[in-house]
C-alpha cells in the first residue's frame, strides 16, 4: 500500500497535538499532588492527559492511509516538538547536542518519508 500524504500530515499533526501533553504534565508536576482533590483541581494534569489521548486518536485514522512502517517513525517527531515547546513554554535551554539530536531526527524521518 502506498502511503498517502494526508496520512503523513495527520500523523505529524497528531505528534504536535500530543507533544503538548508532556508540557502540561510537567507544569502539573510543579503543583501539589498529594490528595485526590488536588489531582482533580489540577487543570494542567487534566489537559495534559487529554492532549496525549487526542494525539493518539488522531493517529488511528492515519493508519488507514499508509504503511505502519512508514507512518510510525514520524511519531519520533514528538521529541522534536517537545524540545521546541520546552524552550518556549518552560524556559528550558537547548545546547548544541540537543540541536544536533533534533536535526538527526528530522533527517531520519525525512529519509523514511522519501522511501514511501
Amino acid at each position: 500500500m502506498a502511503t498517502q500524504f494526508w496520512a503523513i500530515g495527520l500523523v505529524i499533526l497528531a505528534t504536535l497535538v500530543g507533544a503538548f501533553g508532556p508540557i502540561l504534565l510537567k507544569k502539573a508536576s510543579a503543583r501539589k499532588l498529594s490528595k485526590f482533590s488536588s489531582l482533580v483541581k489540577n487543570h494542567y494534569l487534566f489537559f495534559g492527559v487529554l492532549l496525549y489521548g487526542l494525539g493518539t486518536l488522531l493517529f488511528i485514522p492515519a493508519l488507514k492511509g499508509g504503511d505502519l512502517s512508514i507512518l510510525y517513525p514520524f511519531v519520533s517527531l514528538s521529541y522534536v516538538w517537545v524540545s521546541l515547546l520546552s524552550v518556549k513554554f518552560l524556559g528550558e535551554k537547548m545546547n548544541k547536542y540537543k540541536w544536533l539530536g533534533v536535526l538527526l531526527i528530522i533527517v531520519g524521518v525525512s529519509f523514511i518519508g522519501m522511501g514511501s
